[in-house]
């Protein structure tokens, strides 16, 4: 009989033979399947050999991990050139030790997961965090499942989806004499607003774990992930000394290969590099801090900076460089855009603020949302946002204000590949801690998940937008109210995307290739104002030479880029089909 608490040793010599409280034996051999791929319990492996032989069954695009082996180096022997060993720590939480949180979710409620529409939804997470997704009619299959248990986080408002992990039930799936449990992709969308999301889905689990008698639950994490290690570890995990394998495939290259020269790059360069590796195409680094690389096939080769090749004109990276001429391009072929002074008379400048209430203010050249404020009503904000813009560019733009969402649409050669609304920066305040706080704590989370790109600055425009509001940066917001805490929906400065490129008005389309064709600029981030990006009515703001195609997967961005550098690099029947649409 097996003590629920048995010791590290026991679990890592893994008996398949041994007998649970009621006398039953563990299922041997046993493999569940979670979607993206199987669970091999290593401990009920008897023969070692048996278990690489299962592995070998790994389907394509899929990703099978064999947890609890004993002798790992023993199973690698049986295929030294198809397994690795995984670089992962695996924790345990004793449930009988854990102790609930009394403390409420602001904004957000955890339950199972129930409908199709949430399959998507998680789907949509699981491929902003590079994570294997898994086919939409498993989920529904097993929504009613007792080994297999998904959950979820929905945003009390907007009915989003914000994160979701995945439980395995280890009596229910093989007849586990441990009585165990374990956790599976845990994720929060890179973009929530809501504190704790993790935190509180980890616990959701652990306490329906624990009310089914379970004793413990395992969870596997990336030696280096240091963010998720602390959050496992404050909640009681403690670190055992099992092991996992993995089958060396496509996914898992980087963690049995070693880094490339290319994992130095930022996230929007080796999201291209990533998809010319995998057509063959050679990449060759240049200078890894300013993103760019060169990409050879056969006998051509094309220099990059991210998103920004050699296709790319110099005429059109100077036209999207000064926002005015960019305004003028398209405005000549019937583009609408808003009406616009150079700043620089008082007497014109409240005249023009008069006249439209609200203004934008923008250095005439500069990137990433620096210097940009929005909303602005009073001269004296006026001017001191002039003077903050002319630290990027002398010459500074007034804008009318457009009412509206931000919506960026990426266009490559001259075709939509990807459109998706921009929200600026929120918080939602939890009661307790001040809104500052809750700014570095969203800003630290927006940087994981972009790499370090994206972050909320503590600056002027951030502490005019708090007050905004009817807040101070050190005041505590009431649980569950939403603060914008910046007017422009910049992803560098903290803002977040939402992809709509499957419902964009048809007229947006065209506009924005209209703009594309103007400036003459075969890859472009074009971005408009618009009451919905479902209706017809926009306004241009600004067109983007060197778009993030990073921030729009799922959508195929590197891939469109990649077939515009390198079109034989397409598989013939795929390169046939293409250029077949294109007449």
């Amino acid at each position: 009989m097996t003590d629920p608490t048995s010791t590290e040793a026991d679990i890592s010599r893994g008996d398949p033979a041994r007998l649970d409280p009621q006398g039953a034996l563990a299922r041997p051999n046993a493999v569940i399947d979670c979607g993206w791929g199987r669970l091999l319990f290593g401990q009920t492996f008897e023969d070692l050999h048996d278990l690489a032989e299962t592995m070998r069954g790994e389907r394509p695009d899929r990703r099978d991990i064999a947890v609890y082996v004993r002798d790992p180096h023993v199973a690698l022997a049986a295929a030294p050139q198809e397994m690795f060993l995984d670089p992962s720590h695996t924790y345990r939480l004793e449930l009988a030790k854990y102790v609930p949180s009394e403390r409420a979710h602001p904004g957000f409620s955890v339950r199972r997961l129930d409908s199709r529409a949430d399959a998507d939804s998680v789907n949509r997470i699981y491929a902003s965090r590079a994570m294997v997704p898994v086919p939409p009619e498993f989920f529904w299959a097993r929504r009613d499942s007792r080994a297999i248990i998904h959950l979820v986080a929905e945003d009390d408002v907007s009915g989003a989806i914000v994160g979701t992990v995945t439980g395995v039930d280890h009596l229910r799936a093989f007849n586990d004499p441990e009585k165990g449990s374990s956790l599976w992709c845990l994720a929060v969308d890179p973009q929530a607003t809501q504190p704790g999301v993790g935190e509180a889905l980890v616990r959701a689990l652990a306490e329906l774990f624990k009310a089914r008698g379970a004793a413990f639950m395992d969870l596997s994490v990336m030696h280096d992930n240091e963010h998720a290690i602390a959050l496992y570890e404050k909640l009681g995990f403690e670190r055992l000394h099992v092991f996992t394998l993995k089958r060396k495939n496509p996914i898992n290259e980087k963690l049995f290969a070693g880094p490339g020269p290319e994992e130095e790059l930022n996230p929007y360069a080796r999201i291209i590099t990533n998809e010319a590796r995998r057509r063959g195409i050679d990449v060759e680094v240049t200078d890894a801090e300013g993103g760019f690389f060169r990409l050879t096939y056969g006998g051509r080769s094309v220099h990059c900076r991210e998103a920004l090749c050699e296709l790319t004109s110099g005429v059109a990276v100077s036209i999207c460089d000064d926002k005015a001429v960019t305004r003028r391009m398209v405005e000549r072929v019937g583009v609408i855009v808003p009406e616009q002074i150079v700043a620089g008379d008082d007497v014109a400048l409240e005249a023009f603020l008069q006249k439209h209430g609200s203004l934008v203010v923008k250095p005439a050249r500069g990137e990433q949302g620096r210097g940009v404020a929005v909303g602005i009503e009073t001269m004296e904000d006026l001017k001191a946002a002039i003077e903050v813009a002319r630290e990027q560019c002398e010459r500074v733009l007034v804008e009318q204000k457009v009412a509206g969402e931000d919506l960026r649409l990426v266009v490559i050669d001259y075709r939509l590949v990807a459109a998706a609304v921009r929200r600026p920066a929120r918080v939602v305040g939890d009661g307790e801690r001040t809104i500052r706080e809750l700014i570095e704590r969203q800003s630290r989370r927006r940087m994981a998940a972009t790499g370090g790109e994206s972050r909320i600055p503590l600056d002027g425009e951030t502490e005019r937008c708090v007050a905004k509001a009817g807040f101070s940066l050190d005041d505590v917001a009431p649980d569950g109210t939403e603060v914008v805490v910046r007017r422009t929906a910049n992803l560098h400065t903290g803002g977040t995307i939402h992809d709509v490129t499957a419902h964009v008005h048809p007229r947006l389309v065209e506009a924005a290739v209209k703009a594309a064709r103007a400036i003459d600029i075969p890859v472009v981030g074009i971005d408009f104002m618009v009451p919905s990006p479902y209706e017809p009515t926009y306004a241009f703001i600004e067109a983007n030479e060197r778009p993030g195609l990073a921030n729009h997967e799922p959508q195929p961005t590197a891939e469109r880029f990649v077939d515009l550098l390198f079109p034989l690099s397409i598989p013939a029947a795929v390169r046939h089909h293409h250029f077949e649409r294109r007449d």
